[in-house]
């Protein structure tokens, strides 16, 4: 027996006439009784209960269910196995509602077309943005033409890889997800090429040699941005969501793995420093200046993730900027 409050344990053999398990779903929330599993294999995934939680409540597919084993803990993995979780012969699961979800293929797509379109509108300054004498003019500023082919080829860029490149651990995103990204990303490029291509913009305080420097920074940045995107896709085989320790490869590009654990964020940040640098245009700094600081937050997760999981994991490592942070 089991006295009140004492964790269940394992259950680590079977015999003849204990073959399954009884799975009790509660809400996380009420502790309500949603469902209960008879005859559950000991082998059942956490996502094969999920589909079986899904016949009596439809309206909670899957991608939008969080079981866990304690109403405040942490999600419990689709490929956990009921089994190896410390739950007695009748184990009790907490669901949590995640509500409306929408795959990552089409969330990238959506945040990343927008900037590419919008970005465009302010180009070719399209009526009831600058004036009527301003309708489709063009800039005679080499500087803009050139902002506009870099910003148009950092978007392109992305939306291929992420048909072509990306592999997503996780399928799905909450839906309320892509407004707030939405209005991120499209909100920035509207401010960003309003000033850019507006008729009274001046180009950078020093010229060419300034816009020369900056286009360098921004390309060299945006080949190591795609060649660590190369070599986390191959570090994950199609369909898994094997996860190991990112080591350089004969890329060049991919030595700063020496220093940091996420550097197509470094080179993320250093494509928008040298976007900056050339156009000299304080919305495109503040982007910048924004998307460093999450970025940031995002690598130093990682970097704790990688620290926990990988006992071998190099030492020398920083999160995003070599040495410092």
């Amino acid at each position: 027996m089991k006295g009140p409050g004492r964790q269940q344990e394992p259950w680590p053999l079977f015999d003849g006439a204990m073959k399954h398990y009884e799975v009790e779903i509660l809400d996380a929330k009420t502790r309500e009784k949603l469902c209960f599993l008879d005859k559950v294999e000991p082998q059942a995934t956490i996502a094969e209960i999920k589909n079986l939680f899904t016949k009596s409540h439809p309206q909670w597919y899957p991608a939008r269910q969080s079981l866990r084993l304690d109403p405040k803990g942490k999600s419990l993995k689709d490929e956990d196995v009921l089994q190896k979780l410390p739950v007695g012969t009748t184990a009790t699961l907490y669901f949590r509602d995640l509500g409306a979800q929408i795959s990552w293929v089409t969330v990238f797509l959506t945040e990343y077309a927008g900037p590419l379109f919008i970005y465009l509108l302010f180009y070719f300054r399209v009526p009831f943005i600058y004036g009527h004498r301003y309708d489709f003019t063009s800039s005679r500023h080499t500087v803009v033409h050139l902002a506009c082919i870099c910003h148009s080829f950092h978007y392109v860029k992305r939306l291929l890889e992420t048909l072509f490149v990306h592999r997503f651990s996780h399928g799905t995103m909450p839906l309320r997800n892509i407004f707030k990204n939405c209005t991120y990303y499209w909100g920035f490029a509207a401010w960003m090429a309003y000033y850019i291509n507006h008729p009274l913009y001046t180009p950078p305080t020093y010229g060419a040699q300034q816009v020369k420097l900056a286009l360098a920074i921004f390309v060299i940045c945006q080949l190591g941005n795609f060649s660590i995107h190369m070599a986390l896709r191959d570090l994950r085989p199609a369909g898994s969501k094997t996860r190991k320790i990112p080591y350089p490869t004969k890329n060049p590009f991919t030595w700063l793995f020496l220093l940091v654990s996420c550097p197509n964020y470094t080179y993320e940040v250093g494509s928008w420093i040298g976007f900056a640098i050339m156009t000299q245009c304080l919305p495109v700094a503040l982007f910048s200046l924004v998307g460093f600081t999450q970025m940031t937050i995002w690598a130093k997760g990682k970097h704790r993730s990688y620290l926990k999981e990988f006992r071998d994991y190099p030492p020398l490592r920083m999160p995003i900027i070599p040495f410092l942070l």
